[in-house]
């Protein structure tokens, strides 16, 4: 687990730069080249060649997403990339959908090719973390992970599995911008220090 894609997600508008995914990004290159793996990078609003992306994404040990919540879940920009460049990758992500034609009914999402790489969210949310892991409050204690079930069955239909969550919370009604860099780069390196 050596080679490492970062996927920076964030879109540049108006009201937001995406300046904190950004700098997240920048710290996980630092704080993952200072740990001795290799580092190539997509900045998905910056445009991409899928044919790059795919030998990248091949290459690559462990796919990190770097991005913003956007209305309950990935930014548009993040699923466009998915649908363009995965379904160009499926005959190296996977090899069917793991059915057979003597029981069509079961084993559904267990044709993924990828099982020997990982993946790992790093997000980035207006919304506090009781939002998520309380019961009553908007997302009703299901928890980070459960908002994004779409997106980890995406990576477990290739076969992948996941690395912890990492989640920055209030970044907008009470940004701790020092806070969330001390912790994803604590996060990063209880996962990938040797």
């Amino acid at each position: 687990m050596k080679n490492i894609l970062l996927l920076n997600g964030s879109k540049e508008l108006k009201f937001s730069k995406g300046k904190l995914n950004t700098t997240l990004q920048e710290l996980a290159k630092e704080t993952l080249t200072s740990l001795g793996y290799h580092i190539k990078e997509t900045i998905i609003d910056k445009g991409y060649t899928i044919e790059e992306e795919l030998q990248k994404l091949m290459w690559a040990d462990v796919w990190v997403y770097q991005m913003p919540g956007w209305w309950m879940g990935e930014p548009w920009i993040v699923k466009k990339y998915i649908d363009e460049v995965y379904i160009q990758g499926k005959d190296q992500f996977f090899i069917n959908d793991g059915r057979t034609s003597a029981n069509p009914s079961l084993n559904y999402g267990t044709g993924g090719l990828l099982k020997e790489k990982k993946y790992m969210f790093s997000l980035t949310w207006n919304a506090p973390i009781e939002a998520f892991n309380l019961k009553g409050e908007f997302f009703d204690g299901v928890g980070v992970d459960m908002v994004y079930l779409h997106l980890h069955k995406t990576h477990q239909y290739m076969g992948m599995s996941a690395l912890p969550t990492f989640i920055c919370n209030d970044v907008c009604k009470n940004p701790q911008i020092p806070t969330y860099l001390e912790n994803y780069k604590k996060h990063l390196e209880a996962i990938f220090k040797a």
